[in-house]
């Protein structure tokens, strides 16, 4: 039998991998992926297992670009052949690869099938014992390419009597295995795992066929065949499996689809299920296994979160009631384990954003939010999420206890109402008072409304209509002028704001006072 040319995919962007995945049927033309890496790094990694005969790298990647890899993979494999993928706007990186030893290079925006298929069997005639392949004969695709197609997303039409023959039996199912990325480079020991979990089901399943869904990126998954009646040996199989296995590697879980019965459902069940089980693992963090069956009953989402009255709670440095809420939120948002979960990061870190504007005059917390930021979206699993934003929450209140509690705060405060009470008459604004005691506006905030019942609009506005009703019983100013000499430019704003406060219009007020006299 002629041998396959291996091939090894390097690409940072993951769309452009599967696009090229399936943009021909390999083993057909004579071809086999065995790898993928998303840089150069783990190419390199990857070949010291593997042995690929030609390396498809793109040039632009992170952690090492594919000029770096391509002069390592040419000093230290020199029996290996490279390719490399680039734009119009990368032809000087091109030309270095070509100085170091590129088979070939094929434009990103001109990837098309023939166009590679052409460069690989040009590239594969000159390495020793493939130029003369021949591409082999049987045009049927293997099983192992059906199952990566369809759970990839793409349509593809399977004889029906293969289907019988390769899974002869009633019921399927999806077994995965997630594993540390740090710990897929060792190709080695991923075989190794996944031998030991094939016996472990041939041993317990009489009968059942199994088979690898190849290229996927976070484990190992089978595609299960059984016979209907076995379903509950199998489960019991994996769950004692996973449970001894735990013991010693404490990082792996395992993941059982719903069971379902035709074939034609597998690329369905796999996005329905399988996945949904890899994404439902980050509020299941300590569950070794998830089984789609015996999931716990969902908890209703919570509604949605009082940002409005939150802020306000910020402002008036209620902190102990507002943090207390925004825990419980939280902790019932995580307890819903179909949350998405890039909405439930994005919801943390709005908080901390809001929080750290709400007290940017605390360097400290202005300082580490982007590192608060970057650590959410790092974080694996919910618990952990949570963990940094209770860290934050506790940081903010030591931070804001130590200023309001100190006894220069209470003597800001009097200073500030002093100076309102004497200059009430101006054209009074926060941020000029700010500005005037050389204080951050968002902390003066803060300051007062921790201190007084009513914020400092409402305080000014108190006073100004106080010293308003005063001249009104005074009875001299007519009412027309009032309102300026208490620090309203609108008279018929100064109007609104009377009303609300004392219930009557200034007009209304002085006829009331002297009717009463």
């Amino acid at each position: 039998m002629n041998q396959l040319c291996k091939v090894l995919i390097v690409d940072d962007e993951i769309l452009v991998r599967q696009g090229i995945k399936y943009l021909l049927d390999w083993e057909r033309e004579g071809f086999q992926i065995v790898g993928e890496a998303s840089n150069g790094q783990e190419a390199l990694d990857f070949l010291k297992i593997e042995k690929p005969h030609i390396v498809i790298t793109d040039i632009v990647m992170p952690v090492m670009n594919g000029e770096e890899l391509t002069r390592l993979v040419k000093r230290d494999h020199p029996e290996m052949e490279v390719i490399v993928l680039s734009s119009f706007s990368e032809f000087d990186y091109v030309r270095s690869t070509f100085q170091n030893g590129v088979a070939d290079y094929i434009l990103k925006p001109k990837l098309e099938a023939e166009a590679l298929l052409q460069v690989l069997r040009k590239t594969r005639g000159r390495i020793p014992g493939l130029e003369s392949m021949e591409a082999p004969q049987d045009h049927n695709l293997s099983v192992d390419s059906i199952l990566s197609r369809l759970v990839a997303g793409y349509e593809i039409q399977v004889d029906a009597d293969f289907v019988r023959l390769q899974f002869p039996h009633e019921l399927f199912s999806f077994l995965g295995c997630e594993v540390n990325r740090s710990v897929l480079k060792d190709r080695h020991y991923v075989n190794q795992f996944r031998e030991s979990i094939e016996t472990m089901l041939k041993e317990n399943v009489p009968g059942l066929v199994q088979h690898t869904i190849s290229g996927e990126q976070e484990g190992i998954v089978f595609l299960l065949n059984l016979e209907e009646k076995r379903w509950l040996e199998t489960v019991q199989a994996v769950k004692s499996f996973s449970q001894s296995v735990v013991e010693s590697q404490p990082e792996l879980r395992f993941t059982l689809s719903q069971a379902f019965r035709q074939f034609s459902e597998a690329a369905g069940v796999y996005q329905e299920s399988h996945v949904k089980l890899q994404q439902y693992r980050f509020f299941f963090p300590y569950e070794v296994l998830l089984i789609h069956s015996e999931l716990p009953a969902q908890e209703a989402e919570p509604e949605k979160f009082n940002l409005t009255q939150f802020t306000e709670q910020l402002k008036r440095l209620q902190l102990e009631e507002a943090f207390t809420e925004l825990r419980q939120y939280v902790t019932s948002l995580s307890h819903h384990y179909e949350s998405d979960i890039f909405q439930f990061k994005s919801f943390l870190g709005n908080i901390i954003f809001n929080v750290t504007n709400q007290f940017s005059h605390i360097k400290d917390l202005e300082e580490q939010k982007y590192a608060l930021f970057r650590a959410i979206d790092e974080a694996k699993f919910a618990d952990e999420a949570i963990g940094i934003l209770g860290v934050f929450l506790d940081q903010v209140q030591d931070q804001t206890s130590s200023l309001t509690q100190s006894p220069g705060s209470i003597v800001n405060m009097k200073k500030l109402l002093d100076y309102i009470d004497e200059h009430y008459t101006e054209p009074l604004s926060l941020t000029e008072l700010a500005r005037h005691f050389h204080f951050n506006p968002s902390y003066l905030s803060s300051l007062f409304t921790a201190h007084n019942k009513e914020g400092f609009k409402e305080h000014l506005n108190t006073i100004r209509t106080d010293k308003a009703a005063e001249l009104l019983r005074a009875g001299e100013a007519p009412i027309s002028e009032i309102s300026s000499m208490v620090g309203y430019g609108d008279h018929s704003y100064f109007c609104k704001v009377f009303k609300k406060y004392t219930g009557l219009s200034p007009s209304g007020y002085r006829r009331q006072y002297y009717s009463q006299e």
